[in-house]
């Protein structure tokens, strides 16, 4: 799970940002949108897209309706953020694929989104979010310990093309 961070560029006219379910594209947009922000914030390779596309076709398939979301946020009719809660086991959901575009950073939309997440499964009953990222995600970082997850494992890997320190998280609810 991980968030590009660049700093945000608030606009001061710009209209507040709404959740929704995902709509036919949206799912187009949460591979693009994290392909090529990866890309040129962190030189993530198309294996990341590979790994992002996986994830979200996944989702397409067979998310169960009842235990599992995606949330868009939207500005303006235009998406600028995502984020999944999928089930990895009766008591435990994973939370995947967090991001937030450049055009709807420095309001909060990060939180909003795990906060809406972390909302539907206390709803659903499950006992336990997890989550991977990246320890170089810092931003995506601190939204995870501002809703209460602890870091519960750091294990070196190279993937995406990069060098990197995986992160498992934990959040008991």
């Amino acid at each position: 799970m991980q968030t590009s961070e660049r700093l945000p560029t608030p606009d001061a006219a710009a209209s507040p940002a709404t959740l929704r379910g995902p709509r036919p594209g949206d799912i187009g947009f949460v591979v693009q949108s994290h392909a090529a922000l990866y890309a040129a914030d962190y030189g993530f390779d198309a294996s990341f897209e590979a790994l992002v596309a996986e994830i979200a076709g996944k989702f397409l398939a067979s998310n169960d309706e009842a235990r599992e979301r995606c949330w868009i946020a939207e500005i303006d009719g235009e998406p600028v953020g995502s984020v999944f809660l999928v089930r990895a086991s009766d008591a435990v959901a994973k939370l995947r694929l967090l991001l937030v575009t450049p055009q709807g950073r420095g309001q909060g939309l990060g939180q909003r989104l795990v906060d809406e997440a972390i909302g539907f499964a206390r709803s659903c009953g499950y006992r336990t979010i997890t989550l991977w990222t990246q320890s170089n995600l810092t931003a995506a970082r601190q939204i995870y310990q501002r809703a209460g997850f602890g870091l519960i494992e750091s294990k070196p890997h190279r993937s995406f093309g990069q060098d990197l320190i995986g992160e498992t998280w934990e959040l008991r609810l």
